[in-house]
């Protein structure tokens, strides 16, 4: 059942308190004048399934959720931390509108409404702050920065080796977890994570020596690896056969569940082993895998000398400002994505659509050289000037000038929602997961600036 809004938040005991307890720090007041509007909790409503609204156990009420998603989102906690702090700060608490006679919800609750609400309700909460801002007169937008990034995924630099000792380990432990399920004469699933680590250890050991024979070493002993996964994922597609096999009367639904979640894996699974026989035959390998745990996550380039290789998605960041000055801070529209690593070009036509979409037609538009004109001609009209990195002018050296360092401040917009919104790491799984954690970030990012004009 959907809950909006809580209860009673002021106790008699609040009365107690002193006044520079009850008020909030102005940082914190900022942000609670901007999410009391009940126009921020809509999407919210709207997305959720009529059937569920009036049935099933409550929620938490979801202004206490957005609150305590974006204290998270601005300080950097994890959930637990999130949940501690605000235990134990009377300023959060009020912020959060969570009563002093009353427990802040578990940490488990936070992060699976997380997920059940998605990128999409976060990104359209984050329209209607922004439309907020325009309708009000309270943001004037003039010009507009666009600039790309990388999102990391919380994986580990990948190796084929490391991946087939992850695929063996993860279909061992996963198949073990159904065998109350499959009967005890259920083909077995050998975990035959040590044996890939003992050839990974036997890598890196001869690597170490300097000897001039890694590649061969290389080759062989991920060829072995290869061949370790190949055998667990016989025996997985077995188990699953053996699963389906018996799923009939009670209890079907949670074996056929269990063979599902099994089979996705073993696709995985099945895709380490494809990429380690390219490897080995020396072939090139396109859509790599890089995670057993995050299979959306890709290899990106993007020529940076001290990282020249990043594995997660690719965000647009389109910034619109009230001016052109130096140090000038705005608003970030929703964040296009997609999995893989696009162009600059090939994301700007749903920007483009955003800003429409939102009334917004910038009077002049700065981006880096990765831009075509050609697309920018097509996706961002009616503006007066447009200046493209070394490839387009906007007029006059003075205007190019002016607007080739309003478009270096792209860069040091993205570092700042790098330090200090989450942006540099995403801790959800999967493309869906990025997006949910980067639309958090640019609604926290968005509702300090707002914060901070109406300051």
């Amino acid at each position: 059942m959907l809950r909006l809004s809580g209860g009673q938040v002021e106790l008699l005991f609040d009365e107690a308190l002193p006044i520079e307890v009850r008020e909030l720090p102005e940082d914190l007041a900022g942000l609670d004048r901007l999410l009391s509007d009940p126009a921020v909790l809509a999407p919210v409503e709207a997305a959720w399934e009529v059937a569920a609204r009036g049935h099933g156990r409550p929620t938490i009420p979801i202004e206490r959720f957005v609150r305590l998603m974006v204290v998270k989102q601005r300080t950097g906690w994890g959930y637990e931390t999130l949940v501690r702090e605000v235990s134990d700060s009377l300023p959060l608490r009020r912020f959060c509108l969570v009563a002093l006679s009353e427990r802040v919800p578990d940490e488990s609750t936070i992060r699976k409404l997380c997920r059940r609400l998605g990128p999409d309700v976060i990104e359209e909460i984050c329209r209607v702050v922004i439309a907020g801002a325009l309708r009000e007169r309270r943001f004037t937008p003039r010009a507009a920065r666009i600039d790309s990034t990388v999102v990391e995924s919380d994986v580990r630099y990948p190796s084929d080796l490391g991946l087939a000792a992850d695929a063996t380990r993860i279909l061992a432990r996963e198949a073990a977890k159904t065998d109350a399920l499959a009967a005890a004469d259920a083909p077995r699933v050998r975990d035959r994570s040590r044996a890939a680590d003992r050839r990974l250890r036997t890598l890196n050991r001869t690597l170490a020596r300097r000897t001039g024979q890694g590649k061969e070493a290389a080759l062989r002993l991920t060829g072995e690896a290869g061949g370790l996964v190949a055998r667990s994922v016989g025996e997985t597609r077995r188990r699953i056969a053996r699963l389906r096999q018996r799923a009939r009367g009670r209890g079907a639904q949670a074996k056929l569940a269990a063979a599902k979640r099994l089979e996705e894996l073993t696709d995985r699974a099945e895709k380490v082993v494809g990429q380690i026989a390219r490897r080995v035959a020396e072939e090139k390998i396109t859509d790599r895998l890089v995670s057993m745990s995050d299979p959306d996550a890709r290899p990106i380039r993007k020529g940076k000398l001290r990282q020249p290789t990043e594995f997660g998605s690719v965000f647009q960041i389109c910034e619109i400002t009230e001016n052109t000055r130096r140090g000038a801070r705005g608003l970030i529209v929703p964040a296009p994505s997609t999995i893989g690593s696009p162009n600059e070009s090939d994301l700007l036509p749903t920007t483009g659509v955003e800003l429409d979409a939102l009334g917004i037609a910038p009077r002049e538009v700065a981006l880096d050289g990765g831009f075509a004109p050609g697309p920018v001609e097509a996706h961002l009209p009616d503006r007066e000037r447009t200046f493209i990195a070394g490839r387009q002018s906007a007029g006059s050296r003075r205007t190019d000038r002016r607007l080739a360092k309003y478009r270096v401040g792209a860069e040091g917009r993205i570092s700042h929602l790098k330090r200090r919104y989450g942006a540099k790491r995403s801790r959800l799984k999967g493309h869906y997961g990025a997006r949910t954690w980067m639309a958090w970030g640019i609604l926290a990012y968005n509702l300090d600036t707002l914060a901070i004009r109406a300051g």
